[in-house]
């Protein structure tokens, strides 16, 4: 099941969201502030983060960041701010979509699993590179790195999830 984490401080805006998600058949994790949206996290490895811009303790900019750092998992802003230089901001930082309130639920849902969908798609050949999901390999190099962590790998197992990435298997 697709874990989301909904990073809103506003509970009056962040519980009716839980709900829909819910609903849609997603696994949903949450957080209040910037401090428990990090913690929450790293304890729960979500597959896709919906960030309010304005929390108490560590902005989403802040959080965007910090999560940018150790992991590629898709975040999409959810922001009253609504300016051009917030959203460049926003997705010069590490977002990959931004979307300001008031939303319409149908296009947001639609957002996320439009993302979600190239997360899960079959391995994408670009030269040397092969991804797939949170997968990449730079075949050149020799290297692999599973949410932006390189990982060691002896030859044989290399050559292998090589061919089985590039079959999409």
């Amino acid at each position: 099941m697709t874990k989301i984490l909904v990073v809103e401080d506003e509970q009056s805006l962040r519980e009716p969201l839980v709900y829909v998600l819910e609903k849609e058949g997603y696994e949903v994790v949450d957080a209040a502030d910037g401090d428990q949206a990090i913690k929450v996290f790293n304890a729960e490895q979500p597959d896709l983060i919906l960030l309010d811009l304005m929390l108490p303790k560590k902005s989403g900019n802040e959080v965007c960041q910090i999560i940018r750092q150790s992991s590629n998992v898709p975040i999409i802003m959810l922001t009253a701010k609504d300016s051009e230089i917030d959203k460049v901001v926003g997705l010069e930082i590490g977002a990959d979509d931004y979307v300001t309130k008031p939303y319409s639920t149908r296009e947001l849902l639609a957002r996320m699993k439009a993302i979600l969908r190239r997360q899960t798609e079959p391995a994408v050949v670009a030269g040397s590179i092969i991804e797939a999901g949170p997968v990449s390999m730079d075949i050149d190099r020799h290297q692999v790195f599973v949410n932006g962590t390189k990982i060691a790998m002896p030859l044989k197992e290399f050559e292998l999830l090589e061919l089985l990435l590039e079959r999409g298997t």
